[in-house]
């Protein structure tokens, strides 16, 4: 096997993931735990990391280890402020270290992006963006970044110039687990697509918050099922959020980042508005971008 040339760490609030890589970019060795950001006090990440990586590190030398999202949030290993849009993905040049007691790594953290007006903040999908832009340096358009808290980021000439953040994921969570809803909402449930895409019209038609009640109305009056009751519910909430887009973004083209069903529902949903989105993988995305730091480091670029 290839020797690790270096550690690629995308650490979110509730999980670590790591990557050992060889010189090539060749990835050696995988793992995750579920120590992530939220789970631990400031003395405890250097361990939580050990825990997962101690037995990829060679014993003499040092290995870096690249780490992007909410490690560098305020409450996470060490703040790493953020950059201010219109800005390149990445600002490498004000990457962070947090000071280390094993003498086999140096660590270093990427910065997220922030942006006055409207406010928000993004950790972590700045480095997906710059994966992106590895793979298509000239994209022009719009990044959908599903999540929890799913992002939306208006790229051109390799910067991000504007970005706008919804609470989509969460408050399909909290409807659908802790709010009168649930009665009618048990249970997991494959996907729905008929009912799935009746929300979508239904975003368009009538205010959400007389449309989410109508939900239960339903399960009362006419026995709505609950795998269709939560289809309907992802789809009033998406369309709600495409529906908020700023009006100037309309007519850009869309790349949709993730895996699995999540990243399927949006560009399902763009593709009943008539958009035709192009998907790339979270991960693959996530290690490209990983990788141009890690260049930066090594005085590559």
């Amino acid at each position: 096997m290839s020797e690790v040339s270096w550690i690629a760490v995308d650490w979110g609030t509730t999980q670590l993931r790591a990557w050992a890589l060889s010189a090539g970019g060749q990835v050696l060795q995988h793992g995750a735990s579920a120590r992530g950001m939220g789970s631990l006090a400031v003395d405890q990440f250097e361990g939580a990391l050990l825990e997962l990586i101690d037995g990829w590190l060679p014993v003499d030398r040092i290995t870096e280890v690249v780490a992007c999202g909410m490690v560098g949030a305020r409450q996470g290993w060490r703040e790493a402020p953020y950059a201010e849009v219109p800005c390149a993905p990445q600002a490498l040049a004000r990457m962070i270290s947090p000071e280390v007691s094993d003498s086999r790594i140096s660590v270093s953290i990427i910065p997220g992006l922030c942006q006055r007006s409207p406010a928000d903040v993004l950790r972590g999908e700045e480095t997906q963006i710059a994966g992106l832009l590895a793979q298509w340096p000239d994209y022009h358009g719009l990044v959908c970044l599903p999540g929890t808290h799913s992002k939306w980021a208006e790229v051109r000439g390799g910067q991000v110039l504007s970005f706008q953040t919804f609470m989509t994921g969460e408050l399909f969570a909290l409807l659908s687990g802790q709010s009168v809803l649930r009665h009618g909402m048990q249970g997991d449930h494959p996907l729905d697509h008929a009912a799935f895409d009746a929300g979508l019209h239904a975003a368009a038609e009538r205010p959400l918050l007389g449309a989410l009640f109508g939900l239960r109305a339903e399960g009362l009056l006419e026995g709505l099922a609950p795998g269709a009751a939560r289809s309907r519910l992802s789809g009033l909430l998406i369309g709600q959020e495409l529906a908020g887009l700023p009006e100037h973004w309309q007519g850009l083209p869309v790349c949709v980042i993730g895996d699995g069903e999540a990243a399927e529902r949006y560009r399902h949903a763009l593709a009943v508005q008539g958009i035709s989105a192009r998907t790339l993988g979270a991960e693959q995305v996530t290690l490209a971008g990983l990788a141009a730091a890690h260049e930066h480091i090594r005085g590559g670029i």
